[in-house]
């Protein structure tokens, strides 16, 4: 339920701040639907850095 609400509380601030830099609703929804999209890929590999990160520093 957590991470669920948490999804559509970012799409829905995704598209309010792409509304408020467009004023164009279409561009906005464009925007707001895509930006969350990518956000997931950026997150996992910023994960993925951090993880390989902590690695290397408990093996040294």
């Amino acid at each position: 339920m957590k991470t669920g609400s948490y999804a559509v509380m970012h799409l829905l601030v995704a598209i309010a701040v792409a509304y408020a830099l467009t004023l164009d609703w279409r561009q906005a929804i464009a925007i707001g639907l895509i930006e969350p999209f990518v956000q997931t890929f950026a997150f996992a590999a910023h994960d993925r850095y951090w993880r390989r990160r902590a690695a290397k520093s408990k093996s040294a």
